[in-house]
C-alpha cells in the first residue's frame, strides 16, 4: 500500500497477515506490518526496508511511489531482518544509491549480507549529524538498546516527523490498526504488549532516548511497526515515559496463576474475589498455563501489584509459572509489589523456588504472608488469603 503521510512523504510499508509468530516468539492474530517510508525533496531518500517474506510486494509500492524517480539515500534506522531484508536488492538495483546508518549498522551488514561490496556506498552518521534533501534536513538521533545497538531514529524539522525505527512501534497489520491512530486505548493495548516484550528490559535508554528527543516539536511519530501516531502525542509519549521508568500504568492487582489439577485455580480465584470484596480498583487474573505469556508480561509492568500462585512441581514449581519468571526476569522486571500463595499436597515447594527467582529482580517487595494451602483450598486457609489480600492492597 502507497499512501500520503505528507505532501512530501508516503508511507510504502507492507501488511504480513500470514504471519502467525511475530520473531517466533509472539503470537500476532491481527498480523504485523512493516513499515517504510519515502521522502521526496531534491534528494529522495528511502526511509527502511522491509521483511523479506513481503519483498516483492514492497518492491511494487517503492516503483509506484518512485514513478519513474531514483531514489539517492536509504536509511537504515535498524538492521533486524524484518527492515532489512531488502538492502542488498537496493544497492543493486540502484546503483547510485548511498547508504546511511550507524557504523555498528555498517558493521553489521556482511553478518547478513555474505559478501555485500559497500565501498564508497555507504554514509556513517554519529549523534547530530544531519542529511540534508533539499527543503528537508534530517537529524540523526542515536539510540542504542533500544532495542538492538545499532539503532537510530531520525527527526525531519520541517514537517515535524520523527523517523522512529521500533520506538513506538504496535503489533497488528494496518489493515487491522487502521493506517493512522491518535488516542486509542486498542492502540495502547498491542504497543503495551509490543513495548515490554520487545524493549521491556531497556528502560533506561528509552528514557535516555526520550530525554534527547525532549526538545522536538514532533508532529507525527513514523514507527517501523504499527499505525502512524498523528494525533495527541502527549498520550503516547506520556505512556512510553511510564513504560520506560517502571512506573504503574494502571492501579490493581495482577493474579497469576499455574495449577495442575485445577486447586491452585481455585485459590486464585478466590483470593481475586476477596480483592474486589476489599474494593481492589482492578483486578487481572490470568491462567498462564493456557493465556498468552506475552500478554501475562504486558499485564505484570502494567499494575503495580502482582501475586503468583503455583503449585509445586518436582520439588520446585510447576514449569509454567517457573517460564513465566523466568521472562520477567528478562524483561528486567521491577519496582513491584508481590503476593506469593503456594500449593503442595505433601512438601510444598512452590513458594521457595518463586522467592529465589524474584530476589534478584530490583525493588521487588514480597509481601507477607505466603500462603500455602495443601492440594485444595480449605476453611481454615481463609484467613490468610484474607491476610494477604489485605497486606496486597494496603
Amino acid at each position: 500500500m502507497v499512501k500520503d503521510i505528507t505532501p512530501s512523504v508516503k508511507f510504502i510499508g507492507v501488511d504480513d497477515t500470514d504471519l502467525d509468530l511475530f520473531e517466533s516468539q509472539y503470537a500476532v492474530p491481527e498480523g504485523m506490518s512493516y513499515n517504510s517510508y519515502l521522502i521526496f525533496d531534491e534528494k529522495i531518500a528511502v526511509m527502511d526496508t522491509a521483511d523479506a517474506r513481503k519483498g516483492e510486494e514492497w518492491k511494487e509500492n517503492l516503483y509506484e511511489a518512485l514513478d519513474g524517480r531514483l531514489p539517492d539515500y536509504l536509511v537504515v534506522h535498524h538492521m533486524e531482518p524484518d527492515h532489512s531484508a531488502l538492502v542488498a536488492w537496493m544497492l543493486e538495483t540502484f546503483p547510485s544509491v548511498t547508504l546511511v546508518a550507524t557504523a555498528a549498522a555498517l558493521k553489521m551488514l556482511p553478518q547478513f549480507f555474505p559478501g555485500i561490496c559497500l565501498e564508497g556506498r555507504t554514509l556513517a552518521v554519529k549523534e547530530g549529524d544531519t542529511l540534508a534533501l533539499g527543503a528537508h534536513t534530517l537529524r540523526f538521533t542515536m539510540a542504542p538498546m533500544v532495542h538492538w545497538p545499532e539503532v537510530m531514529v531520525s527527526y525531519e524539522a520541517s514537517e515535524k516527523l520523527l523517523f522512529s525505527a521500533d520506538a513506538f512501534g504496535r503489533f497488528g497489520a494496518m489493515s487491522h490498526t487502521g493506517f493512522m491512530v491518535s488516542e486509542d486505548d486498542d492502540w495502547a493495548c498491542e504497543a503495551r504488549r509490543y513495548y515490554f516484550n520487545i524493549c521491556g528490559k531497556y528502560g533506561v535508554q528509552v528514557q535516555n532516548l526520550l530525554k534527547k528527543l525532549s526538545g522536538c516539536d514532533i508532529a507525527m511519530i513514523c514507527p517501523l511497526h504499527g499505525p502512524v501516531l498523528n494525533e495527541n502525542l502527549g498520550y503516547h509519549l506520556d505512556l512510553y515515559q511510564t513504560w520506560s521508568s517502571y512506573g504503574v500504568e494502571t492501579e490493581g492487582v495482577f493474579v497469576a496463576y499455574a495449577s495442575i489439577h485445577g486447586g491452585t485455580a481455585a485459590a486464585a480465584e478466590r483470593f481475586a474475589e476477596m480483592l474486589r470484596e476489599k474494593g481492589c480498583p482492578k483486578v487481572s487474573v490470568a491462567d498462564i498455563c493456557r493465556s498468552d505469556i506475552a500478554e501475562c508480561v504486558e499485564d505484570a509492568f502494567r499494575y503495580g501489584k502482582m501475586v503468583l500462585a503455583a503449585s509445586s512441581y518436582d520439588a520446585g514449581v510447576f514449569t509454567p509459572m517457573h517460564d513465566f519468571l523466568y521472562r520477567l526476569q528478562a524483561k528486567g522486571y521491577q519496582k513491584r509489589t508481590v503476593g506469593l500463595i503456594e500449593n503442595g499436597s505433601w512438601a510444598p515447594s512452590a513458594a521457595r523456588v518463586m522467592k529465589e527467582m524474584l530476589h534478584p529482580m530490583k525493588e521487588v517487595r514480597i509481601v507477607e504472608p505466603v500462603v500455602t494451602i495443601r492440594s485444595r483450598l480449605h476453611v481454615e486457609d481463609l484467613p490468610n488469603l484474607e491476610a494477604l489480600a489485605a497486606a496486597i492492597i494496603a
